[in-house]
Protein backbone atom coordinates (compact mmCIF):
# COMPACT_ATOMS: atom_id res chain seq x y z
CA UNK A 1 0.00 0.00 0.00
CA UNK A 2 1.21 3.50 -0.83
CA UNK A 3 -1.07 5.22 1.73
CA UNK A 4 -2.20 3.65 4.99
CA UNK A 5 -4.02 5.81 7.55
CA UNK A 6 -5.56 4.31 10.67
CA UNK A 7 -7.97 5.79 13.25
CA UNK A 8 -7.35 9.43 12.26
CA UNK A 9 -8.95 11.93 14.66
CA UNK A 10 -8.91 15.71 14.28
CA UNK A 11 -10.74 18.42 16.24
CA UNK A 12 -10.75 22.19 15.99
CA UNK A 13 -11.64 23.43 19.45
CA UNK A 14 -14.76 21.54 20.49
CA UNK A 15 -15.64 20.59 16.90
CA UNK A 16 -14.63 17.01 16.09
CA UNK A 17 -14.04 17.03 12.32
CA UNK A 18 -12.57 13.54 11.82
CA UNK A 19 -13.87 10.77 14.09
CA UNK A 20 -11.56 7.80 13.52
CA UNK A 21 -10.97 7.57 9.78
CA UNK A 22 -9.30 4.56 8.18
CA UNK A 23 -8.03 5.06 4.62
CA UNK A 24 -5.71 3.18 2.31
CA UNK A 25 -4.72 3.34 -1.35
CA UNK A 26 -2.67 1.01 -3.50
CA UNK A 27 0.00 1.92 -6.03
CA UNK A 28 -1.48 3.42 -9.24
CA UNK A 29 -4.97 3.59 -7.72
CA UNK A 30 -7.20 6.62 -8.29
CA UNK A 31 -9.56 7.20 -5.34
CA UNK A 32 -12.30 9.84 -5.13
CA UNK A 33 -13.56 11.23 -1.82
CA UNK A 34 -17.00 12.86 -1.93
CA UNK A 35 -19.36 14.37 0.61
CA UNK A 36 -21.18 17.56 1.51
CA UNK A 37 -19.30 20.68 2.57
CA UNK A 38 -18.17 20.31 6.17
CA UNK A 39 -17.96 16.49 6.02
CA UNK A 40 -14.21 16.60 6.66
CA UNK A 41 -12.89 15.84 3.15
CA UNK A 42 -10.37 18.66 2.85
CA UNK A 43 -9.20 18.19 6.46
CA UNK A 44 -8.51 14.53 5.71
CA UNK A 45 -6.69 15.43 2.48
CA UNK A 46 -4.49 17.93 4.32
CA UNK A 47 -3.58 15.28 6.91
CA UNK A 48 -2.89 12.63 4.27
CA UNK A 49 -0.75 15.19 2.46
CA UNK A 50 1.21 16.03 5.65
CA UNK A 51 0.04 19.67 5.57
CA UNK A 52 -1.80 19.14 8.86
CA UNK A 53 -1.23 16.80 11.82
CA UNK A 54 -3.96 14.58 13.30
CA UNK A 55 -4.72 14.63 17.02
CA UNK A 56 -4.26 10.84 17.02
CA UNK A 57 -3.89 7.94 14.65
CA UNK A 58 -1.17 6.60 12.35
CA UNK A 59 -0.14 7.44 8.78
CA UNK A 60 2.34 5.73 6.47
CA UNK A 61 3.04 7.02 2.96
CA UNK A 62 5.26 5.07 0.59
CA UNK A 63 6.56 3.05 3.54
CA UNK A 64 7.44 6.09 5.70
CA UNK A 65 5.89 6.76 9.12
CA UNK A 66 5.32 10.41 8.27
CA UNK A 67 3.96 11.45 11.68
CA UNK A 68 7.46 10.88 13.07
CA UNK A 69 8.99 13.35 10.61
CA UNK A 70 9.44 16.95 11.75
CA UNK A 71 10.62 20.24 10.29
CA UNK A 72 13.09 19.98 7.42
CA UNK A 73 12.80 16.18 7.19
CA UNK A 74 9.03 16.40 6.77
CA UNK A 75 9.32 19.24 4.24
CA UNK A 76 11.88 17.27 2.24
CA UNK A 77 9.70 14.14 2.24
CA UNK A 78 6.66 16.17 1.17
CA UNK A 79 8.62 17.87 -1.60
CA UNK A 80 9.93 14.59 -3.02
CA UNK A 81 7.09 12.12 -2.52
CA UNK A 82 3.85 14.15 -2.55
CA UNK A 83 2.29 16.40 -5.19
CA UNK A 84 -0.66 18.77 -4.71
CA UNK A 85 -3.24 20.23 -7.10
CA UNK A 86 -5.78 22.69 -5.69
CA UNK A 87 -8.89 24.35 -7.09
CA UNK A 88 -6.96 27.63 -7.30
CA UNK A 89 -3.87 27.14 -9.42
CA UNK A 90 -1.48 29.10 -7.15
CA UNK A 91 0.84 29.81 -10.08
CA UNK A 92 3.36 32.63 -9.63
CA UNK A 93 2.21 35.35 -12.05
CA UNK A 94 5.65 36.77 -12.83
CA UNK A 95 7.05 33.44 -14.03
CA UNK A 96 6.42 31.52 -17.26
CA UNK A 97 4.75 28.12 -17.37
CA UNK A 98 8.09 26.28 -17.56
CA UNK A 99 9.54 28.37 -14.71
CA UNK A 100 6.52 27.66 -12.49
CA UNK A 101 6.96 23.93 -13.07
CA UNK A 102 10.73 24.10 -12.46
CA UNK A 103 10.48 25.71 -9.02
CA UNK A 104 9.75 22.57 -6.88
CA UNK A 105 12.55 20.68 -8.66
CA UNK A 106 15.02 23.49 -7.96
CA UNK A 107 13.93 23.58 -4.30
CA UNK A 108 14.52 19.81 -4.12
CA UNK A 109 18.09 20.28 -5.35
CA UNK A 110 17.89 19.59 -9.08
CA UNK A 111 20.23 21.53 -11.36
CA UNK A 112 18.66 24.23 -13.53
CA UNK A 113 19.27 22.13 -16.65
CA UNK A 114 17.66 19.02 -15.11
CA UNK A 115 14.71 20.99 -13.71
CA UNK A 116 14.08 22.63 -17.08
CA UNK A 117 14.27 19.31 -18.93
CA UNK A 118 11.78 17.72 -16.52
CA UNK A 119 9.46 20.74 -16.71
CA UNK A 120 9.46 20.81 -20.49
CA UNK A 121 8.82 17.05 -20.67
CA UNK A 122 5.87 17.27 -18.26
CA UNK A 123 4.36 20.29 -19.98
CA UNK A 124 4.51 18.20 -23.15
CA UNK A 125 2.77 15.35 -21.29
CA UNK A 126 -0.11 17.68 -20.33
CA UNK A 127 -0.40 19.12 -23.85
CA UNK A 128 1.31 22.47 -23.36
CA UNK A 129 4.58 22.06 -25.27
CA UNK A 130 3.68 25.14 -27.31
CA UNK A 131 3.01 27.34 -24.24
CA UNK A 132 6.25 26.98 -22.27
CA UNK A 133 7.10 30.67 -22.19
CA UNK A 134 3.59 31.98 -21.54
CA UNK A 135 2.83 33.55 -18.17
CA UNK A 136 -0.32 32.52 -16.27
CA UNK A 137 -2.20 35.65 -17.40
CA UNK A 138 -1.70 34.49 -21.01
CA UNK A 139 -3.18 31.03 -20.35
CA UNK A 140 -6.79 29.86 -20.06
CA UNK A 141 -8.09 28.42 -16.79
CA UNK A 142 -7.71 24.89 -18.10
CA UNK A 143 -4.17 25.59 -19.29
CA UNK A 144 -3.27 27.06 -15.90
CA UNK A 145 -4.56 23.92 -14.19
CA UNK A 146 -2.47 21.80 -16.56
CA UNK A 147 0.60 23.80 -15.54
CA UNK A 148 -0.32 23.23 -11.88
CA UNK A 149 -0.61 19.47 -12.50
CA UNK A 150 2.77 19.40 -14.24
CA UNK A 151 4.29 21.33 -11.32
CA UNK A 152 2.80 18.81 -8.86
CA UNK A 153 4.47 15.96 -10.78
CA UNK A 154 7.91 17.47 -11.43
CA UNK A 155 9.60 15.66 -8.52
CA UNK A 156 8.00 12.32 -9.53
CA UNK A 157 5.95 11.95 -6.32
CA UNK A 158 4.50 8.63 -5.22
CA UNK A 159 1.15 10.29 -4.50
CA UNK A 160 -0.80 13.14 -6.08
CA UNK A 161 -3.50 14.80 -3.95
CA UNK A 162 -6.10 16.94 -5.74
CA UNK A 163 -8.65 19.12 -3.91
CA UNK A 164 -11.57 20.08 -6.19
CA UNK A 165 -9.16 20.25 -9.16
CA UNK A 166 -11.86 21.12 -11.70
CA UNK A 167 -14.14 23.19 -9.47
CA UNK A 168 -13.46 26.46 -11.33
CA UNK A 169 -13.58 25.11 -14.89
CA UNK A 170 -16.28 24.94 -17.55
CA UNK A 171 -17.74 21.54 -18.40
CA UNK A 172 -15.66 20.89 -21.55
CA UNK A 173 -12.41 21.82 -19.80
CA UNK A 174 -13.40 19.70 -16.79
CA UNK A 175 -13.67 16.65 -19.03
CA UNK A 176 -10.21 17.34 -20.50
CA UNK A 177 -8.65 17.59 -17.01
CA UNK A 178 -10.51 14.45 -15.87
CA UNK A 179 -9.03 12.50 -18.79
CA UNK A 180 -5.62 13.98 -18.10
CA UNK A 181 -5.47 12.54 -14.57
CA UNK A 182 -6.08 9.04 -15.90
CA UNK A 183 -3.69 9.45 -18.83
CA UNK A 184 -0.98 10.52 -16.37
CA UNK A 185 -1.70 7.58 -14.09
CA UNK A 186 -1.21 5.21 -17.05
CA UNK A 187 2.01 6.89 -18.21
CA UNK A 188 3.64 7.92 -14.92
CA UNK A 189 2.13 5.49 -12.39
CA UNK A 190 1.07 7.83 -9.58
CA UNK A 191 -1.44 7.02 -6.88
CA UNK A 192 -4.05 9.82 -7.03
CA UNK A 193 -6.51 10.88 -4.31
CA UNK A 194 -9.14 13.40 -5.44
CA UNK A 195 -11.58 15.32 -3.26
CA UNK A 196 -14.45 16.33 -5.52
CA UNK A 197 -18.11 17.31 -5.65
CA UNK A 198 -18.23 16.23 -9.30
CA UNK A 199 -19.99 12.86 -9.74
CA UNK A 200 -18.66 12.58 -13.32
CA UNK A 201 -15.06 12.70 -12.06
CA UNK A 202 -15.80 10.38 -9.13
CA UNK A 203 -17.43 7.90 -11.49
CA UNK A 204 -14.20 7.57 -13.48
CA UNK A 205 -12.14 6.65 -10.41
CA UNK A 206 -11.21 3.14 -9.33
CA UNK A 207 -13.04 3.69 -6.03
CA UNK A 208 -15.29 6.40 -4.64
CA UNK A 209 -15.63 6.93 -0.86
CA UNK A 210 -18.28 9.17 0.67
CA UNK A 211 -17.76 11.11 3.89
CA UNK A 212 -20.45 12.32 6.27
CA UNK A 213 -19.91 13.95 9.66
CA UNK A 214 -16.24 13.01 9.87
CA UNK A 215 -16.58 9.33 8.87
CA UNK A 216 -16.80 7.28 5.69
CA UNK A 217 -20.28 5.90 5.10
Amino acid sequence: MIIEARDIHKSFGTLEVLKGIDFSADAREVVAIMGASGAGKSTLLQILGTLSTPDSGSLRIDGEDVLRLKGDRLAAFRGRRIGFVFQAHHLLPEFSAVENVMIPALIAGASKREAQARAERLLGEVGLSGRLDHKPSELSGGEQQRVAIARALVNEPAVLFADEPTGNLDSATKQEIHRLFFDLRERLGQTIVIVTHDPALAGLCDRCLTMKDGLFI
